[in-house]
């Protein structure tokens, strides 16, 4: 803890010095500026507030000290007994804060997010699968507020997806959402059986973060560029203009398609945005061998072929298998109660961090 205390005193120095810049008449006309200083205050301010509070707290048992070692008065010195071993309750949980608000941070948690849900084994039944899932993340994000368009889909005759991708925008939706790459298994009934035998199934999810202004120039040889009529809702218009765009990444085959807007024209922006951002991720993750390995030990690579959760319906049962909980409720975690899972994964997360910085600090 001492180190981390060490830490915090520069800490506390730098946020007094942006809550200076943020009274600077020069910062506060530059808009851009002021809006990169307030964040980076309002992201120190928590730690820094716990931090004064633990300080204050500490002066405050050693002059409660002073009175237990020096009065006479039998009264006063019961009463600065009683708040010391209150005081030290709440050092310890604010000691416990402190180290995880001081946790090396994922850089992209602040981001919104891209997901792909694909039907993997199991057919129409994975398909249908997939389609619940994306009801599931869907429904999530309304109870977190966040918004949710569809980027691009592959619909089954069944009523499902062979494909579809999404992006989520919001407040930290990286931060919670980024548990939910992997292998996600359904254990069920499917509509098509008539015997009433369960099948299992699976579809996997990706989640990329969305980087916004990637600086990642890509050669247009290297992009094929495909445009076609777009299918789905949308009136007379929607159905007689080539307006789809379909862009193909030949050096890593990644591909984009999207007829979401109104224009060819701002489909190719749109389009090209999120190209820019999975190929970049595609690079980023060949230089990740070091953070996965971290990942690993905590909630798994988070790799696709990785099988993370299980959805049994006959039991209503819900399992994470990367931290061996269940819950009995398949019925409102399918209705976007995905918190008391994410908060299960980002707290063991936290606890293998700590366990991993009291290591280093031995």
């Amino acid at each position: 803890m001492d180190k981390i205390m060490a830490q915090l005193e520069s800490l506390v120095a730098h946020y007094d010095e942006l809550q200076e810049m943020m009274a600077d008449p020069e910062v506060i006309n530059d808009t851009k500026r002021y809006m990169e200083v307030s964040k980076e205050e309002a992201d120190l301010r928590d730690v820094v507030e716990k931090y004064r509070k633990y300080k204050a707290d500490k002066k405050e048992i050693s002059d409660n000290k002073d009175i237990i070692a020096n009065e006479n008065d039998s009264d006063l010195v019961e009463m600065a007994k009683e708040e010391n071993n209150d005081l030290e309750q709440d050092i310890a949980k604010l000691e416990d804060e402190i180290k995880i608000l001081m946790l090396p941070k994922d850089p992209n948690d602040d981001k919104d997010i891209i997901m792909e849900i694909r039907g993997a084994a199991g057919g129409d039944e994975a398909s249908l699968f997939a389609g619940d899932l994306l009801r599931m993340y869907e429904k999530y994000a309304e109870r977190q507020n966040w918004q949710v368009s569809i980027v691009d889909s592959e619909p089954t005759e069944v009523g499902g997806y062979k494909r579809v991708a999404i992006m989520i925008t919001g407040n930290k939706v990286y931060s919670k959402l980024k548990y939910e790459n992997g292998a996600h298994r359904v254990q069920r009934v499917p509509v098509t059986e008539s015997q009433g035998r369960v099948h299992t199934s699976t579809a996997t999810v990706a989640v990329m973060p969305e980087y916004e202004q990637v600086d990642l120039d890509l050669d247009p040889k290297d992009i094929r560029v495909d445009v076609y009529r777009s299918s789905g809702a949308g009136g007379q218009h929607i159905n007689k203009t080539s307006s789809a765009v379909r862009m193909t990444h030949l050096p890593t085959g990644i591909v984009v398609a999207m007829q979401d807007q109104r224009s060819q024209q701002q489909n190719r922006e749109k389009a090209m945005q999120i190209l820019k951002s999975r190929v970049y991720d595609y690079y980023e993750s060949q230089n990740r061998d070091k953070y996965d390995a971290k990942r690993k030990n905590a909630v798994g690579t988070g790799d696709r072929s990785e099988r993370i959760r299980t959805y049994n319906y006959p039991q209503n049962r819900v399992t994470d298998h990367r931290i061996g909980l269940t819950l009995n409720k398949l019925d409102r975690v399918m209705n976007g109660e995905l918190d008391e899972i994410i908060d299960a994964l980002i707290l063991y997360n936290q606890t293998k961090q700590l366990e991993e910085l009291a290591e280093q600090n031995v």
